[in-house]
């Protein structure tokens, strides 16, 4: 990892692979998850518009890094960062002929949350699915995502075109349950996101021994200016080909700095993004360094971009 030590200040750079294959137990689970544009859905009739097939494959983003060393493409699924509950949904028994308890629920456009059925139903074999309003969900991908903690046989992962309000109605096709609920999809709250990562960081760092990071308000809006950068682009120079660290350099009397990274569809949340990050050994090594007392988060979601989700991280000790 390469070190810069302008006026004797000590950088560490770290990239994160983000949109990335996720490796679990060394398989490569190719039923990415991509949002943007271009997905294909099969011909809808009466009683479905389930996506016919998975969405394509998860194109690997370039690592790019100030140093040499390979950066790792890690789980996701770490119970100590990623919640596996679909806590949105009534977990009570759901009623004969029904699939939900709920009348409505809201989701997050990133999207954090999968669809799924209530109430510890099982085995009910295959089903439709269908949405009103295809500006808001588009449709469904057949499966969910598991690595979120999603149940294939009662979940699936919508498509979100924008926000808004539809009706889902599912249903079996054998026709003993049918069922609708609202879904109001809204835009995730960026501040509040931003300070729940530096939440979560914190809460990694008191189960370490180490200090609890401070929100660095030196460098805040250079965090949002970095997360924003990276939608030109994903990589520690700036699009105006100047170091990352220039954004918010550190004072004369000296200091140290550092970045981590992320864009793309594995990032959908707080949980995920800090997941992905622990996940890395060099990036948990910016999360875990003893030295560091602020830490600045940036958050961007752009539903028209390439990667929707662009994550930065700016460590400081000024």
């Amino acid at each position: 990892m390469e070190t810069e030590r302008p006026n004797k200040n000590r950088m560490t750079v770290l990239l994160s692979l983000n949109a990335a294959a996720i490796l679990i137990v060394g398989v490569l689970i190719a039923s990415a998850i991509w949002l943007n544009g271009g997905i294909q859905f099969r011909a809808v009739d009466e009683r479905s518009d389930i996506v016919g097939d998975t969405a394509g494959e998860m194109e690997l983003l370039e690592s790019v890094s100030d140093s040499d060393s390979e950066v790792d493409v890690s789980v996701i699924g770490n119970d100590d960062y990623v919640s596996t509950a679909s806590h949105e949904f009534d977990s009570s028994a759901v009623p004969s002929g029904k699939l939900w308890n709920e009348k409505a629920i809201t989701i997050y456009a990133t999207p954090d949350t999968d669809i799924c059925v209530g109430g510890g139903l099982s085995n009910l074999g295959e089903m439709y699915w269908q949405t009103s309003d295809t500006n808001v969900i588009g449709g469904f991908y057949d499966s969910a995502r598991t690595w979120l903690g999603y149940n294939n046989d009662t979940c699936r992962y919508p498509v979100i075109n924008g926000t808004g309000t539809t009706t889902i109605t599912a249903g079996t096709y054998d026709g003993l349950r049918k069922d609708s609920i609202t879904v109001t999809v809204i835009d995730p709250p960026a501040e509040q996101w931003e300070h729940e990562v530096l939440t979560l960081v914190n809460k990694i760092r008191i189960k370490n021994n180490l200090g609890q990071l401070a929100w660095g308000d030196t460098c805040s809006s250079a965090a949002d200016i970095r997360a924003n950068e990276t939608m030109t682009l994903y990589a520690h120079t700036r699009p105006d080909g100047s170091s990352w660290s220039t954004v918010c350099p550190a004072p004369d009397s000296g200091g140290t700095s550092g970045e981590n990274l992320a864009i793309g569809n594995a990032a959908v949340s707080p949980a995920t993004v800090v997941a992905l990050w622990m996940g890395s050994e060099s990036h948990r090594a910016n999360i875990l360094n003893p030295d560091y007392t602020k830490l600045a988060v940036g958050f961007v979601f752009d539903p028209s971009s390439t990667y929707r989700t662009y994550w930065s991280q700016f460590f400081s000790t000024y």
